[in-house]
């Protein structure tokens, strides 16, 4: 496999767990240890266990898939600046991850907040969107320094 290849394999599959990683920790903080809520609130709770059970078991398909591509990839250390690739990729899914499900979940289809029925359930949902903000952004430079260092 090029060195070309084993790049793009090792941030996608970064980017994938990043993303499966955020998910699973949402629905075993938010929706399993806090209880605060479920991916569908306005539902039996026989319905919010399984739109739980659903979203759980897409994040873990992610991760496997982020884990097989990752294996794909090869060690990190064989690619230039891998690891920082590796990192930042992984950072930039987790806060895509975090922007996706307030903006569309929170937001747009309004189906949850991350604390609903709290007077501050706006200033929670805008906390949850700054920290998938900030993760992206770290990600983002910690990537692009690892491109712009790249050589041929």
């Amino acid at each position: 496999m090029t060195v070309q290849a084993k790049r793009k394999f090792l941030i996608i599959g970064s980017f994938l767990m990043g993303f499966g990683t955020l998910g699973a920790l949402d629905g075993i903080i938010f929706h399993q240890l806090l209880q605060w809520h479920s991916v569908v609130m306005e539902t039996t709770r026989q319905g919010q266990i399984m739109s739980d059970g659903f979203f759980h078991l897409a994040v873990t398909i992610t991760l496997i898939g982020g884990g097989l591509v990752l294996w794909i990839a090869g060690k990190p250390t064989d690619v230039t600046r891998g690891v920082q690739l590796l990192i930042g990729s992984f950072l930039i899914g987790g806060g895509v991850f975090n922007l996706l499900e307030g903006i569309i979940n929170h937001h747009l289809l309004q189906i949850h907040r991350v604390k609903p029925g709290d007077p501050n359930a706006l200033l929670y949902d805008l906390g949850f969107l700054a920290i998938g903000l900030g993760l992206f952004l770290a990600g983002y430079v910690i990537y692009r320094y690892a491109r712009n260092s790249y050589v041929v």
